[in-house]
């Protein structure tokens, strides 16, 4: 758990909002149910592909019918439907067998540099749009990828034998369109559809057109179900399942503790340390057994200790909706229970069934990971104590040194506890995973701070924000004076909505996504020279679980009104869960 100076990554582009067409889900939330609504019922019905259009369509109204959502919906859950059965035919096609086809208008189109010939357009990895790293992660596995409309020319590809699977990005008329050709030649092929069918600047799913460029069947973990373990995760943290792993509670001070511990919460760690587990044990998706549930509770015992001493640090009066613990039950409580949670951690690691060098090396990475957090406080404590403005590579260094240790605490007890030696490559690959991830994850908060609606306040409780280091940097005169008084704690009597429309006139929230999706590829790069395929795998999907699970609020007064236009066109949301 070495520092080194932090580089900013190459940024990626991101997608720019477009409303979806009419017969799209309208929220990415509501896409990825009816994908998990999709995925039980073939795993339940096990139609067979190839299917006709209509069979298909009869397998579509039936679960349409099943989620009462808009039947407008038919055809893009039957594309899905279609995905589904043929997913595993895809996972057993090799890389160098397989076709990406992407559509030309991924591109910004007026500004694309790219020319055509008579196979498609020929990207000049500008950098502006997606289809660049598209193609070169597709043309690095081995595919090959064509971008380009019309099914002539792949019908002719499939002809000479030498394509046995496809990959497809497309809007639902074509698609629909092309499925009597995949149906004649019975190639396995998904396709992910596009948001929008007008043929310009569209936009896409594209973390599922991720996911199927890298399904493969050496990953054993790609039938996990990830929402199902970390629903299974969270229900370890009930009163009567706490009790029965970490033993009854005695005495007044536990009892708070158990209740603190069991306080809503994301459980984000906990589920890493299983899935890291699941990835690198002998037989990923076997049963868990007891002692890991130990190893997890301990993570977020760690977590929920650090946030009661920083409740306090901060001066914070609520956490989930609630008081916080010491305004509750006072400060010398309050620290008393962190401390306690902190011991329980160490307890219940040395508790396991683990063989001695195991624990030995699960309580050194703990401990590392406990001084790095602190030292990660501690330097944004000491600005506080002379708060100047921070340039916005200090602010993601506090992110990293804050955040990070906790994620690479929990994905290496895991590894360890499923008997990964600590020295091994993995270690490493680790390591850097986690400081994108929990970079990426901190931007995610700043963002969904924002707003009257937002999680926390950090403007009113004067922490160091990303967006107001982005908006301080862009800044000029009078705003560049009001910023740099906002930053030492000096400032007039402004209140939080006037500095959100200055992150806004200074564009700060789009540059904050942008290092948002930057962080969270570079998350998925640093498992690209993994050679274990259940980690490189199970890895890259829990960055879609972890950043796709919670939407990132509106905040200003056009977000607000366009999140209700969504709502009065969009019927009741499927009954499923993501």
């Amino acid at each position: 758990m070495q520092s080194s100076p932090l580089i900013i990554p190459r940024p990626v582009p991101v997608q720019r909002f477009r409303q979806p067409k009419q017969n799209i889900p309208q929220t990415a939330l509501q896409r990825t149910q009816i994908l998990h609504a999709v995925r039980e019922y073939v795993a339940e019905y096990k139609p067979v592909p190839p299917l006709p259009a209509d069979e298909l369509k009869v397998h579509a109204d039936k679960l349409v019918a099943t989620l009462q959502c808009d039947p407008i919906y038919r055809d893009y859950v039957g594309v899905l439907m279609s995905n589904e059965m043929w997913r595993e035919s895809l996972a057993s096609v090799p890389f160098e067998r397989r076709l990406l086809l992407l559509p030309k208008c991924l591109r910004v189109e007026s500004k694309c540099p790219a020319p055509f010939d008579e196979f498609g357009l020929l990207c000049k990895q500008c950098g502006l749009c997606s289809i660049q790293d598209l193609q070169a992660e597709a043309e690095r596995l081995g595919y090959a990828v064509l971008v380009a409309e019309g099914s002539a020319i792949v019908m002719s590809l499939i002809q000479t034998g030498k394509i046995e699977a496809i990959v497809g990005v497309s809007c639902l008329s074509v698609l629909e369109r092309a499925f009597p050709y995949m149906e004649a030649a019975a190639i396995p092929g998904v396709a992910v559809p596009l948001l929008q069918d007008d043929c310009i600047d569209t936009t896409v799913d594209l973390d599922w057109v991720w996911d199927y460029i890298h399904l493969t069947s050496d990953d054993k973990t790609r039938r996990l179900d990830l929402g199902a373990l970390r629903e299974e995760v969270d229900t370890w943290f009930a009163q009567e399942k706490l009790a029965k792993i970490m033993g009854p509670a005695e005495g007044e001070t536990e009892r708070i503790g158990r209740e603190w511990l069991a306080r809503a919460g994301k459980r984000w760690r906990p589920f890493l340390t299983v899935a890291s587990y699941q990835a690198l044990r002998d037989t990923p998706g076997a049963f868990l057994p007891e002692d890991v549930r130990k190893i997890a509770v301990a993570v977020e015992c760690f977590h929920k200790a650090s946030l009661i001493h920083d409740d306090i640090e901060d001066g914070d009066d609520e956490r989930y909706g609630e008081k916080t613990l010491h305004q509750e039950h006072g400060v010398p409580v309050a620290l008393n229970v962190g401390d306690l949670l902190i011991g329980e951690g160490y307890r219940l690691i040395g508790s396991c069934d683990a063989s001695p060098e195991q624990k030995a090396a699960m309580l050194l990475v703990a401990s590392e990971g406990q001084r790095q957090l602190c030292r990660g406080q501690g330097a944004e404590l000491c600005w506080a104590q002379k708060p100047a403005p921070l340039t916005s590579l200090q602010v993601l260094d506090i992110f990293r040194q804050k955040t990070a240790p906790a994620f690479e605490v929990a994905l290496r007890l895991g590894a360890l506890y499923a008997g990964v030696d600590q020295h091994e490559d993995v270690t490493d690959v680790l390591q850097a995973y986690s400081e994108a991830l929990g970079i990426a994850y901190q931007i995610r908060d700043d963002l969904s701070d924002l707003g009257s609606k937002g999680e926390t306040n950090d403007i009113a409780a004067m922490r160091p924000s990303l967006l107001l280091a982005v908006a301080y940097e862009r800044a000029i005169d009078q705003n560049k004076n009001t910023l740099d008084q906002w930053w030492r704690r000096s400032a007039p009597a402004l209140n939080p909505e006037q500095i959100e429309t200055l992150y806004l006139e200074l564009k700060a929230d789009e540059r904050a996504r942008t290092l948002l999706e930057t962080y969270k590829e570079e998350a998925i790069r640093s498992l690209r020279d993994v050679e274990n395929p259940n980690l490189k795998g199970l890895l890259r999907r829990v960055i879609g679980k972890i950043f796709n699970d919670t939407e990132i609020k509106g905040w200003c007064k056009e977000f607000e009104q366009k999140n209700a236009a969504e709502r009065s066109i969009v019927p009741a949301a499927p009954l499923v869960s993501a």
